[in-house]
């Protein structure tokens, strides 16, 4: 499998926290790290790699080609990315584009990970039709 899906969201709407789930739900044991710091965070299930990538902290688009993220994107896997914005002009069309927001009235200011989440996907290939569709 060779799948791209951009997380898009303001800080706190349940990007990583969505990750995570998704991780653990395809079998990833132990902690799953937010790759805030470190850009990448690599899994692998079985025959199944996985990067997690948060582009949160890129000032310009190039710093993805200049990260030498091209090789992995060309090779097989699963590529979840955290603000794709920060390098989509050089980005590959994602084939589901995942847009989290905080469902209004449901948001506690005291406790903002108790808040209802509106998740919205985007499907820009043939295969994130086939992946919207085992969604639903």
């Amino acid at each position: 499998m060779q799948a791209v899906i951009a997380l898009h969201g303001d800080l706190g709407s349940g990007k990583t926290t969505l990750t995570r789930h998704l991780l653990q739900t395809l079998g990833v044991a132990g902690r799953i790290k937010s790759p805030t710091y470190t850009i990448v965070e690599p899994y692998t299930v079985g025959a199944l790699s996985i990067w997690h990538f948060d582009f949160y902290r890129f000032n310009d688009p190039q710093e993805w080609e200049d990260a030498g993220f091209r090789d992995i994107f060309a090779s097989p896997g699963l590529k979840l990315i955290e603000w794709p914005e920060k390098a989509a002009a050089i980005l590959p069309v994602a084939d589901l584009d995942l847009r989290l927001t905080i469902a209004l009235g449901t948001q506690d200011p005291q406790n903002r990970s108790e808040a209802a989440r509106l998740v919205t996907i985007d499907a820009n290939t043939l295969l994130g039709a086939a992946l919207a569709g085992a969604c639903t």
